[in-house]
């Protein structure tokens, strides 16, 4: 730190002033000069109140406050108040020469501890600038989610605190035989724009990333081009291809609570001015400097910071997809017991999210001020994909009951028909048998003849039985003409050898082949609306995270009308939550055009609307959903599954 010692010519105490030549550099102030030079500080200032040096000083007194007056004075005469806090000592102008050296002295050791006050007050302030800036950065590290946007922050934010023109990016990865290496994934560069393409390179010294992650050491580089006693030499390719020059470079191991390396931060040129662009050598020797100890401490504690938030992101995502497996494996349970409805919760889902995004982008109508955070649009598609999951608990052969009669029950009859069709033919060999022993050969063509008549009849008679009960047993609307001729067939008996006589059919397979439309009886029916209950039930089971509390909720509405006619709490639209009424409308739309349903044929796309459009005109669902589903073309996003 200069010692500059400033006096008036000429000075009471000159003589003793000029015996400190050897200690501070002096510096003579003219007293008849028309105005005072700027002083060098920190500095010390010798004047005479005698001499009105101090009104002199007052006139034009520097701002700062690295200076300090001795004055010299003779009797009880005061300074002026303007310079007081500058005055260090007031001295007798007949000051021994020990006492000035002394006060002289003390003055200058005030200015060093001034200035060392003001350097500590700077470090702190700065340090807790560097604080409350990490902390910014870690909360913003924490929250979050997204792998490559928390990428981007990690390397921007290191950058930024750091004055770093470019930098990259690494993350460790482990094969499945154990082995490691880099990937690299990030790169940003201010000076120029540079195509991205990922690539992986091993984990040894042979690189200045690989170096630092097999070590876990921090390499400061002044310059990459002079590295000397280091196993690795900067890659000079990206610099000759893009006429860059990296010159300072600081390598920073990314390590977990495990003290693992889990990735790799690379910073290069340290810029004096952080807007300037490293468009040439000429500036890169200009603005470049090295990193210094305190970004590399600054670095180092962002990298600490990152490494925990990038675990726990991944950790993050690894759940997720643990979740999702558990979903996907879900959805395929559900629909290995009914593989005919398989795809039908993806698609539900697919147009769910389309409509419910649709309806985020609103800026007019009803629902303009609804809108979908990432995590809503998760929880309604995690709903969507689930909200049959209750079938695991429906018979399987209830749940896939494509016509009236169960399989073995139209079997049985087909057999009750061929026996009594066998019993038919060999009643009527009974009776020409019977004849013949009676009369021999006597009339027989004729008697034969009546026989064969009567028995064709009956056969016939059973055939169009057995046509009338396979068409009954089709899903479809019975016609009243076969309801009727159902109540006859059941009417007719037969002789059953093993027991008393038996109907053609049974009580429970007329009730069965009665069912005015589709394939279920009422208690069937009730079983398979049960689903939705054993949903409800199943999905509240499931430990849900805050911004998924929602979906078991709507999942069990999705059977529900705006009127309380649907199934199975007869809500009303209040109690319907929203994103289940976009579901209905999805669901039935799946439902009505699905073409591998082995009980009903797909409906033309636009038939399908025109049923639910009847619906929305029956107010059993919203008319404003089913108009962006098809304003918006929804309806086209399944078209091809």
């Amino acid at each position: 730190m200069p010692s500059n010692l400033y006096y008036f010519e000429p000075c009471a105490a000159g003589v003793h002033v000029c015996n400190l030549a050897e200690s501070y550099t002096l510096i003579p102030i003219a007293r008849d000069a028309a105005q005072l030079p700027a002083l060098e500080l920190p500095a010390v200032l010798v004047v005479d109140a005698a001499e009105d040096d101090l009104l002199r000083l007052q006139k034009s007194a520097p701002k700062s406050s690295a200076w300090r007056i001795i004055c010299l004075l003779d009797g009880e005469s005061h300074p002026p108040a303007k310079l007081k806090s500058r005055i260090f000592a007031v001295l007798p102008r007949e000051v021994p020469c020990l006492t000035l050296a002394k006060t002289i002295e003390k003055a200058f050791e005030n200015l060093h501890a001034q200035e060392e006050h003001h350097r500590t007050r700077q470090e702190l302030r700065r340090a807790v600038s560097d604080l409350e800036t990490l902390n910014k950065i870690g909360v913003a590290l924490s929250t979050e989610r997204n792998t490559d946007s928390l990428l981007e922050l990690i390397l921007s934010k290191s950058r930024e605190i750091t004055s770093a023109d470019a930098g990259s990016l690494y993350l460790v990865e482990t094969e499945s035989n154990g082995a490691r290496h880099l990937v690299f994934k990030l790169t940003q560069n201010d000076s120029h724009s540079v195509p991205f393409r990922q690539f992986t390179m091993p984990i040894d010294t042979r690189s200045i990333s690989g170096y630092a992650a097999s070590t876990g050491q921090i390499l400061n580089i002044k310059d990459a081009y002079r590295i000397r006693n280091l196993p690795f030499r900067l890659n000079r390719d990206f610099d000759q291809k893009f006429g860059y020059r990296t010159k300072s470079m600081m390598v920073i191991p990314m390590k977990n609570q495990k003290d693992e390396v889990i990735g790799v931060l690379q910073l290069i040129n340290s810029k004096e001015h952080p807007g300037v662009k490293l468009t040439s050598p000429k500036i890169v020797g200009e603005e470049v400097v090295p990193f210094s100890q305190q970004s590399q401490d600054l670095a180092s504690s962002l990298a600490s910071q990152a490494a925990v938030a990038l675990e726990n992101n991944l950790l993050y995502r690894d759940i997720e997809k643990l979740f999702e497996g558990f979903v996907s494996a879900s959805v395929t349970a559900i629909e290995s017991r009914d593989p005919t409805t398989s795809g039908h919760s993806e698609r539900v889902a697919k147009l769910t999210v389309a409509l419910a995004e649709t309806v985020d982008r609103l800026d007019s109508g009803p629902y303009k001020d609804i809108r979908f955070t990432r995590e809503n649009i998760r929880e309604i598609r995690y709903a969507s994909i689930l909200h049959d999951f209750g079938k695991v608990g429906v018979r399987e052969e209830v749940l896939v009951k494509a016509r009236k009669l169960y399989p073995p029950q139209l079997e049985l009859i087909k057999k009750r028909f061929q026996y009594i069709r066998k019993s038919l033919e060999l009643e009527g060999y009974r009776k020409k048998v019977e004849h013949l022993l009676r009369n021999g050969n006597q009339g027989f063509e004729e008697c034969f003849a009546l026989i064969d008549g009567d028995q064709n009849r009956e056969l016939q008679n059973l055939d169009e039985f057995l046509q009338n009960i396979i068409q009954a047993n089709e899903p479809t609307v019975l016609p009243e003409k076969v309801s009727e001729k159902l109540t006859q067939i059941a009417g007719w008996s037969f002789d059953d050898p093993s027991g008393p006589t038996e109907s053609l059919l049974t009580q429970d397979e007329l009730q069965l082949l009665s069912i005015t439309k589709g394939s279920l009886n009422p208690e069937e029916r009730e079983e398979i609306e049960s689903h939705v209950k054993h949903s409800f039930k199943f999905l509240s089971q499931i430990p849900w995270t805050k911004e998924l509390m929602r979906v078991p909720e709507i999942a069990r509405a999705h059977h529900e009308k705006l009127n309380g006619s649907g199934y199975p709490y007869h809500m009303k639209s209040e109690d319907i939550p929203f994103q289940a009424k976009m579901m209905t409308i999805s669901d039935i739309f799946d439902a009505l055009t699905a073409r591998d349903r082995p009980y009903k044929r797909a409906v033309p796309i636009d038939r399908a609307l025109n049923i639910i459009g009847d619906e929305v005109k029956s107010q059993l669902l919203d008319p404003v959903l089913f108009n962006l589903f098809i304003d918006a073309k929804i309806y086209q996003l399944t078209a091809n599954d």
